[in-house]
């Protein structure tokens, strides 16, 4: 038997008997009210609050607006389900971290966004690629749906797929020393350019 049954046991042991733990209501949990408009321009203003780039433009300017927010020296690379055509990029076929720190530039979509936070989820799908690719290159450009944006954390949580790695992103990486002066890119992307796109 193992360490962990040991202790396994000993906790179902000393719980023997015991009355079900009380049912805590949740009832602080109101729905928003605000409407998609609002929730839509809380979010683009949080995520600017973080010093990203963020932008807005309708689903037939995709394309331009990402073709723009790249450099134009440079490599990009995208993830293999990205439905927008990139300029020179070159497709993600499992680059290793040597490969992607060479890289300026990554472009993904989006799984949702919080409108209260400011954050922007990836669940790393197809079209979002493989965590290191947010993670590693100095700029991401990430493109997500005016539909895919939630008021609060609770409202998202039901739309997220709890077998999925989930990473969240509230603006370009940063941190403060001792001295409390920031440094952005130390552990992720130095820009976060984001285009919200109409539906």
């Amino acid at each position: 038997m193992s360490a962990r049954a040991d202790i396994i046991g000993d906790v179902r042991r000393a719980l023997a008997g015991a009355p079900p733990a009380p049912v805590i209501e949740r009832n602080y949990l109101a729905p928003s009210t605000a409407s998609t408009g609002e929730v839509i321009e809380r979010f683009i203003e949080r995520v600017a609050d973080y010093q990203a780039v963020v932008e807005r433009c309708d689903a037939n300017e995709v394309a331009k607006r990402i073709a723009r927010a790249i450099p134009q020296e440079g490599a990009v690379v995208v993830p293999a389900g990205l439905s927008w055509q990139v300029p020179g990029a070159v497709e993600d076929t499992g680059l290793s971290a040597r490969e992607l720190d060479a890289v300026h530039a990554v472009v993904t979509a989006a799984t949702a966004g919080i409108a209260e936070t400011g954050t922007i989820l990836l669940q790393h799908g197809e079209a979002e690629g493989r965590r290191a690719l947010s993670l590693v290159p100095d700029l991401h450009v990430c493109v997500i749906r005016e539909d895919q944006i939630f008021a609060g954390v609770p409202e998202v949580m039901s739309q997220l797929d709890p077998r999925r790695p989930t990473t969240w992103i509230s603006g370009p990486s940063a941190t403060s020393d001792i001295e409390l002066i920031r440094v952005e890119g130390v552990h992720g992307p130095r820009t976060l350019h984001v285009i919200v796109v109409g539906t």
